[in-house]
């Protein structure tokens, strides 16, 4: 399969390469502190909440379903 080699230059590309994440980090902040009744603030946190639960809750599923054939 992989040598040990190209898994270790492939992890080192993805540390060393950096990523430029940062350019709607200056725009969601000017819209939540120009709003004053902090609804923009409170939609945006439960879009991170679902953006993130989501993931956990398919892989957490994939694990049980593995979990129950493997038991069968």
């Amino acid at each position: 399969m992989y040598t040990k080699q190209a898994i270790f230059t492939l992890i080192v590309v993805f540390i060393v390469v950096p990523f430029d994440a940062d350019a709607q980090c200056a725009m969601c902040r000017a819209v939540l502190e120009s709003e004053s009744s902090g609804k923009a603030a409170e939609g945006i946190n439960n879009g991170i909440v679902y953006l993130m639960a989501i993931p956990y809750v398919l892989v957490a599923g994939l694990f049980y379903f593995i979990y129950r054939k493997i038991r069968s």
